[in-house]
């Protein structure tokens, strides 16, 4: 990793994170500024990341800093690529594993031709509701702060792209994908409405980012890597 000057994250920097599986894109963002500003005695740096990941997702989390941080929309607008499972059978609240199973349904009558099959209802621009569990503003609240409170509110569905949608392993109840697609788009929504439409019902129990535009997860490193390298 090469070694970067105080002036040279000023003037922007384009940061590659493999974020850890429970951290939060807000302290990965966090830990990075701090040891930015302790590494180099200043008092200010600006630094924020290129799109939100859940906590329990890992993956390519893009950190931009200094003059860059006005680049961030543009990378957000770029095109996702992930990989993960979906467990059918039951279904969440939050759509993944934040909150417990609230619902079980049948899976008997689940085919592979049948999973492969209903993959085509969601690619192309599809109708797509936000999870109740997600920090879209609502009223001036965000969305889980009104689920955590226990209430409900009506949740308006936005146009996505799904560009591909592909299926990598079957072994029931769990099914592995790939997904890429536009900016905007809720893996965790289209977990559960995957379920839906398979009479089965579905959460979403692992995710990773693996591209945004032409950046790649492989060429990340880890948070505690980056700093170490400082």
């Amino acid at each position: 990793m090469t070694k970067r000057t105080e002036q040279d994250f000023k003037n922007g920097q384009v940061l590659l994170i493999d974020k850890p599986l429970t951290w939060t894109s807000f302290q990965v963002v966090n830990k990075l500024r701090w040891h930015i500003r302790k590494t180099f005695d200043i008092k200010r740096i600006k630094v924020g990341h290129a799109g939100t990941l859940d906590p329990l997702a890992t993956g390519l989390l893009i950190i931009c800093t200094g003059k860059f941080t006005k680049k961030i929309h543009e990378y957000q607008a770029q095109t996702k690529e992930y990989t993960g499972t979906i467990t059918l059978g039951a279904t969440t609240p939050s759509y993944d594993l934040e909150t417990e199973i609230n619902a079980t349904f049948p899976t008997e009558h689940l085919t592979e031709e049948l999973i492969h099959k209903t993959t085509t209802q969601f690619t192309g621009e599809i109708a797509q509701k936000p999870p109740i569990f997600s920090a879209i503003r609502k009223n001036g609240k965000r969305l889980y702060e009104i689920a955590r409170a226990g209430k409900t509110v009506e949740i308006n569905s936005r146009q996505v792209t799904v560009h591909e949608f592909e299926i990598t392993k079957i072994d029931l109840p769990k099914v592995d994908f790939k997904i890429i697609c536009s900016k905007g788009t809720y893996i965790r929504s289209l977990a559960y409405d995957f379920g839906l439409a398979l009479n089965s019902g579905g959460h979403l129990s692992k995710l990773r980012r693996t591209k945004i535009g032409n950046f790649s997860v492989e060429d990340a490193v880890e948070p505690l890597v980056f700093v170490e390298g400082l």
